[in-house]
């Protein structure tokens, strides 16, 4: 046979594409999806960036490219920031609002583009929401060194200061060489879409490769599906579990963020009518159940109601459902106090499942519960009826606390927090959303909003990040923006947490977001002044005023205008002074098209109109020895309070 017959003749070389590392990597993100339960949705939908010399010329020049002359579809949208940890904070917003199907990239530049991303880096993780961030890098080449922005570590040349992102990553990698960015982009997308290990995903780009060109596979840019999966249970774990509930006389649900993760909350609402077992909720769990619905008792932990936190320390069985069990919900080890209680915790992940000593049942959220349901469906498996009534009592009663906080019988006067909640909660309708993240807020809202929908409720507790909320509600209104009606999204912030970060106000003018922002004006940090008071720091360096005589912050309040402030970032600021003054503002500020704030000063609440107190305790370690009275008074409590701690063994 002829050495040029077919038979003997080589393969065609498989096509190519010549792209630079930055150009590769957009067209590769264009085209990654994921897809739940039949349907497909972009995995990286916009890429936020802020340039610097560190990937103008890579990444930047880059997206240039990707939002000209590509199909609709494999285009890479782009959006400008502000701040380089906002732009994590509103892609988190935006990744959680989407369900964790769907996310954004941030590029930033070498040196404090790439810091500043740490914080964000670590809220995603923290709260298992998927981001990518694509920070620049030094040089890979070594052509100068050092080069601008540089650390120098003398005894590691390979550092630089995007390692700072390794551990507040669930998946890094330095791509120092174009071809290495094939088997980076691939694990960076298989942790994105994994429910169990999804977090921050960080590939440092070094800025000489970011530029370089190489001869790319086609078959790297194809169209591909990653499946979220929905991990059933083991058959031997759903038995246990079952036996579990079965023996259970005062079991509880305990709901965290994996139910809303999942989408199982139509679920869990079957299943609560199946058996009638009540239903407390975490921060990220809160909206699993309706306010109204009739087994949910409302939050627990330090931040809860009466209601579930008398609930939690009389169970004998608490079922986590997609929790982490942070010191919050177990009221730092102090709250399930029945000498046999025993755990059963449903958890896509391994870790949190076997989480206080408990029976393991290791599955999706929503096929777990199914799974769950039908199993005990033949069993005729129901709490008793006295159960059912006790905890729906007690719902009745917290309800009547609820409305005595709301009360608002003097509408010249100014406004308490609460009161503003309560103004809130009687203008919203299950269309709004609204977000916060730290200080006084957070607790107030978890023990009082009256939750409407299951994606109402965003309050950002794992990492409790100041400065999140402003941004994350661009990354909300940015994932609900093609929808048939407009969502009201709210951004609550105090005075602390604004001057945090505000910045990203100018965003939301640039996109013509209709941002409502609501500024609580109280001078100061209330939440950690009040814990400041609680363990002997007498409320010292909390509170926005003029130094005193004595060198101290009593004097006067500061003269710092915020409202003047959002009105010179773009914002329509409508001012509030008294309680009918609020209200009519919410109404204007719900209604608007464009970035609105309203701005109130907050009166302090006394005992008797403030909210309920905290129905639980939190460990924050008091001074064991100290001269002055209030810290001497603080440590007592302390001690008796950790002496009801336990372990779950």
């Amino acid at each position: 046979m002829s050495p040029t017959s077919p038979a003997n003749a080589r393969p065609a070389p498989a096509p190519t594409r010549r792209l630079t590392t930055a150009q590769a990597l957009v067209a590769f993100l264009a085209r990654q999806y994921t897809e739940r339960d039949g349907r497909r949705h972009r995995l990286i939908s916009a890429t936020w960036g802020i340039f610097g010399h560190g990937n103008v010329a890579g990444i930047g020049q880059a997206l240039v490219e990707a939002g000209n002359g590509n199909r609709t579809e494999h285009r890479m949208p782009y959006l400008q920031g502000r701040n380089e940890q906002a732009m994590v904070h509103a892609a988190v917003g935006y990744a959680r609002q989407s369900g964790r199907l769907s996310a954004h990239a941030v590029t930033t530049s070498i040196g404090p583009g790439a810091t500043n991303l740490v914080t964000g880096a670590a809220l995603a993780t923290v709260n298992h929401l998927p981001v990518l961030l694509l920070p620049g890098d030094t040089f890979a080449a070594r052509p100068a060194d050092p080069v601008l922005q540089q650390l120098e570590v003398p005894y590691a040349g390979d550092v630089s200061v995007n390692d700072c992102l390794r551990p507040v990553s669930r998946y890094f990698d330095r791509v120092s060489r174009p071809e290495a960015l094939i088997p980076a982009a691939l694990q960076a997308m298989r942790v994105l879409a994994d429910p169990a290990e999804t977090g921050a995903v960080t590939l440092a780009l070094p800025q000489d490769v970011q530029a370089e060109a190489y001869d790319w596979p086609e078959e790297f840019f194809a169209e591909r599906v990653w499946r979220v999966r929905r991990q059933a249970p083991d058959v031997a774990e759903l038995e246990a579990a079952v036996r579990a509930v079965r023996s259970a006389r005062r079991p509880l649900i305990v709901a965290g963020g994996g139910v809303r993760h999942s989408g199982a909350e139509e679920t869990l609402a079957a299943f609560t009518a199946a058996t009638r077992i009540p239903v407390a909720s975490t921060q990220a769990g809160k909206g699993a159940l309706r306010h109204d619905h009739p087994a949910d008792v409302g939050s627990i932990g330090h931040t809860g109601t009466a209601t579930a936190d008398e609930l939690a320390r009389t169970a004998d069985l608490v079922i986590g459902i997609g929790t982490r069990y942070t010191d919050f919900t177990t009221a730092s080890g102090t709250l399930f106090e029945n000498p046999a209680v025993r755990f059963l915790n449903l958890n896509i992940t391994g870790s949190d499942a076997h989480k206080l000593a408990a029976l393991p049942l290791v599955a999706d959220a929503r096929t777990g519960l199914e799974a769950l349901t039908s199993a005990l469906a033949g069993r005729a498996y129901r709490i008793d009826p006295a159960y059912e009534t006790e905890y729906t009592g007690a719902k009745e009663a917290w309800e009547e606390r609820v409305e005595a906080s709301f009360a608002t019988p003097d509408l010249t006067a100014r406004p308490t927090q609460t009161q503003v909640i309560g103004l809130l909660d009687a203008l919203v309708t299950e269309d709004d959303i609204l977000i916060n993240a730290a200080g006084s807020l957070p607790g107030d809202l978890h023990r009082l909003w009256r939750t409407r929908s299951r994606d109402q409720y965003h309050v950002e507790y794992g990492y409790s990040c100041m400065g999140y909320e402003i941004p994350a509600a661009i990354g909300v209104m940015l994932a609900t923006r093609n929808h048939e009606r407009p969502r009201p999204v709210w951004a609550l912030v105090g005075d602390g947490t604004y001057l945090m970060n505000p910045t990203e106000i100018v965003t939301a003018v640039q996109e013509n977001l209709p941002l409502k922002l609501l500024i609580l004006q109280n001078h100061g940090y209330a939440s950690i002044g009040g814990l400041s008071e609680a363990v002997g720091g007498e409320r010292f360096g909390t509170a926005y005023r003029h130094r005193d005589a004595d060198g101290g912050f009593t004097g006067p309040p500061l003269p710092v205008d915020l409202a003047a402030n959002a009105a010179s970032l773009g914002m329509h600021v409508l001012r509030a002074t008294t309680v009918d003054d609020l209200r009519k503002a919410l109404a204007e500020a719900r209604s608007a098209d464009g970035p609105t704030c309203v701005y109130v000063e907050t009166e302090t609440p006394d005992t008797v109109s403030g909210p309920p107190p905290a129905q639980a305790w939190w460990d924050v370690p008091v001074a064991e020895t100290a001269s002055r009275p209030a810290a001497v008074k603080a440590r007592e409590e302390y001690d008796r309070q950790v002496a009801a701690r336990r372990r779950h063994l």
